[in-house]
């Protein structure tokens, strides 16, 4: 017990103390072996150890630790999503490109055909076809075109491979700074090949495809072409398709001759050809052509003094694009043409009748008269046809104004001729045997219920036919129609040339059937060449822009439709009417002939003439048929015939008309020696004819041809067009033009008092 009380018992380090209740005794510190007065050292646990002084450095670098691990971690699952990303991406360009044909099948489509009609002379009339404008080569338009284009919508194009990721990143990082789209990411190969292949979907497919093409046509083609085939196609607004469209729209000139500040506005409208267009926005056309100079300066394409002078000249825009009247030529040859050379394959050139210098100077005297006389005559419309003896149509003017409305009132609107229809009167009675001699009595006559009356109620008794064709006197007009038969005028009528139907009674002597001015001229074509009637025509030829030719006008026979005789009686009487009788206004240095015309309360006014040279018919009116205020055949129209002729002969020998008839000859004499009616060459015009005598070679009376009408209400078809044409469709104003069609019988109440 001793032994065991005096064992020391020393506490282990290794497990903790037990309780001493549960170990059953309890160690005090006198009984260690170790002194009280000995300082005891006491281990500190591991972790005690760890922590401390050095607890901060090791936490710093657990930390620096985590934060790679965290970085490497990123790095690696980002590796992994891009590769992921990657095949997903070449999963996609797969099963979109499947979905297209085959590249072998890939071909550039055709652009849509330009059709370009010149005048006479060459220069251009119009431009028409889904295009508007014929493809210009690179080398051929303005060098600052090909440059505005690329500063401000594909800087890199000359280095890209047709899609460019640096430029897609860049537009991508701009419009997320700005919170919105403000740039776009396709290249100019990428818009080519929506343009040409694509619709334009917003879609995943849409954009795949897209740079798939775009990197077909890199392959195919050169930078040069491809941007050619981009000028050339890319829509600029305004109806405008294709640079050279584009350029004549809005500056009236060709692409070759754009200017740095024009080409810079026609690139800034890439962005939104519709909003930005000069016709519709010409502020934001403006400042956006700015910022197309300024993208120029900073590429290096121009200098700083060239955009300085640009900014101070800004672009120009023409006042209205449509406002020319030979755009209703250019109308009238469209709705020809497929019944000349069938369906248009491919650009075309129209090789017309018109003299342009004459087409100008019959639109300007028509407006100049409207402007000067429309509110105090009451009158806003005006017609004018000019035709030379081989039936090519030398001006046409189809109204005051193009661009307000398109109806061509020359050869689509049917009004009342009144006396200027009496020419084919006088005609049938100088073949049933009256001479210009023949007497008739001048005085108030009634028909039945009908009573013609002369223009003012005057009447001059006894007088020769001679004379009251002159003077326009409506009772003897009428007495000759009684004479010979309403049968007999309107056989003489459509022999040469009138379309319309005319109606059979006797009131047809004053001019009550509707007619339109381009066929009334038309039908005063046999006076002026000696009694042959011409096709009448537009188009001299057709071509493609590599000269082969697809059709030639060739002239074909023109069959006498009036005996020489009768061609010199008629003749020397309208002669009568320039002379000295209700067309005094019209007369010049030119032997010359016509008849005035005016209908009732002067809804319409006439004045067809001709010269050995020309025949040019005027009309006057209001398109809803509104009378004007006593405007008669021989004051405007006269006065506009005057001027077009006056420069139309300008520099032009001097003929005289078709005809010899001396008075007192009598039908049963032989005949007086005929000056041999001129035929003009398809080529002369105008001021620049310089006619020789050419007998017209005889040919058998002409059988008149059934007319038919024009799809959609068009003109009615000439002899030349071998059946209907194709029409177009066109804005028509307000209104009935022309009046009411009269079928059947007329009403007495419709009849003319003459003028």
């Amino acid at each position: 017990m001793a032994n065991r009380k005096n064992r020391r018992i020393e506490p282990s380090f290794d497990e903790p103390a037990r309780d001493a209740s549960v170990a059953g005794f309890a160690v005090h510190e006198e009984d260690r072996v170790v002194p009280s007065s000995r300082k005891s050292r006491s281990r500190k646990p591991a972790n005690a150890r760890r922590s401390g002084g050095g607890r901060t450095a090791r936490g710093g670098r657990r930390k620096r630790r985590g934060l790679f691990g965290l970085l490497t971690r990123l790095v690696y699952w980002g590796f992994v999503l891009a590769i992921w990303g990657g095949i997903a991406a070449v999963g996609m360009v797969v099963y979109y490109g499947a979905k297209m044909p085959a590249a072998t099948t890939w071909s550039i489509p055709d652009r849509a055909p330009n059709i370009k009609l010149v005048s006479v002379d060459g220069r251009l009339i119009a431009n028409r076809g889904m295009s508007g404008g014929e493809a210009v080569r690179l080398s051929e338009m303005s060098a600052y075109i090909p440059k505005a284009v690329i500063a401000i919508e594909d800087r890199r194009f000359y280095s890209h491979f047709g899609f460019d990721p640096i430029g897609l990143a860049r537009a991508m990082v701009t419009n997320i700074m700005h919170g919105r789209f403000t740039q776009g990411g396709s290249t100019l190969t990428q818009q080519l090949a929506k343009n040409l292949f694509l619709k334009p979907d917003r879609t995943l497919e849409r954009k795949v495809q897209e740079v798939l093409l775009a990197l077909w046509l890199e392959h195919k083609h050169t930078k040069d072409e491809i941007l050619a085939m981009y000028l050339n196609r890319v829509y600029f607004g305004s109806g405008a398709y294709g640079v050279e469209a584009a350029s004549r729209r809005y500056f009236g000139k060709s692409a070759r001759d754009v200017s740095l500040s024009e080409a810079a506005l026609l690139a800034g409208l890439l962005k939104a050809p519709s909003r930005l267009s000069p016709a519709r926005d010409p502020k934001a056309a403006e400042e956006r052509s700015q910022l197309v100079l300024a993208a120029m300066q900073d590429e290096g394409l121009v200098s700083s003094r060239e955009v300085a002078h640009a900014m101070s000249a800004p672009a120009a825009r023409v006042p209205s694009y449509w406002t020319g009247s030979e755009n209703y030529v250019a109308d009238t040859v469209m709705e020809e043409l497929p019944a000349l050379i069938g369906e248009v394959q491919g650009d075309i050139i129209v090789d017309t009748t018109i003299d342009l210098d004459l087409q100008k100077l019959a639109e300007r005297s028509i407006r100049r008269l409207i402007d000067e006389n429309g509110k105090t005559l009451d009158v806003s419309q005006g017609a004018l046809v000019s035709i030379d003896n081989s039936g090519a149509v030398r001006a046409m003017v189809g109204g005051y104004d193009y661009s307000t409305s398109q109806f061509d009132r020359a050869s689509e609107a049917r009004r009342q001729p009144g006396s200027a229809f009496k020419p084919f009167v006088y005609a049938a009675a100088l073949e049933a045997g009256r001479t210009p001699d023949s007497v008739r009595n001048d005085a108030p006559i009634q028909i039945g219920k009908w009573k013609p009356v002369n223009y003012g109620g005057k009447y001059y008794g006894k007088v020769t036919l001679a004379t009251a064709l002159a003077k326009s006197l409506n009772s003897v007009a009428a007495q000759l129609t009684m004479e010979v038969g309403p049968e007999a005028v309107i056989e003489v009528a459509n022999r040469m040339g009138i379309q319309s139907d005319l109606q059979k009674n006797v009131s047809i002597s004053l001019g009550t059937s509707e007619v339109t001015p381009l066929e009334l001229t038309a039908a005063y074509v046999p006076f002026a060449n000696g009694g042959y009637r011409p096709q009448v025509h537009f188009v001299r030829r057709v071509t493609t822009v590599k000269g082969k030719v697809l059709y030639e006008y060739n002239g074909g026979s023109a069959p006498r439709v009036l005996k020489p005789e009768i061609v010199g009686m008629m003749n020397a009487m309208m002669a009568g009417t320039v002379e000295a009788g209700t067309a005094r206004k019209a007369a010049f240095a030119w032997p010359s002939a016509g008849k005035t015309g005016t209908s009732q309360n002067s809804r319409d006014a006439w004045f067809v003439g001709y010269t050995a040279n020309l025949t040019t018919g005027v009309w006057f009116g209001n398109d809803d048929a509104r009378p004007m205020k006593k405007v008669t055949g021989g004051a405007l129209p006269a006065q506009a015939w005057h001027e077009f002729m006056v420069a139309a002969h300008e520099g032009v020998p001097v003929a005289r008309l078709p005809g010899g008839w001396q008075p007192g000859w009598q039908p049963s004499q032989p005949a007086p020696v005929q000056d041999a009616p001129i035929a003009m060459p398809p080529a002369a015009v105008g001021r620049s004819a310089n006619p020789a005598p050419q007998p017209a070679a005889p040919a058998p009376a002409a059988v008149p041809r059934p007319s038919v009408p024009v799809a959609g209400g068009g003109r009615p078809a000439m002899p030349s067009d071998g059946g209907s044409t194709a029409s177009i469709k066109r804005p028509v104003p307000p209104g009935d033009v022309g009046g009411p069609m009269k079928k059947g019988t007329t009403s007495i109440l419709d009849i003319l008092t003459g003028g």
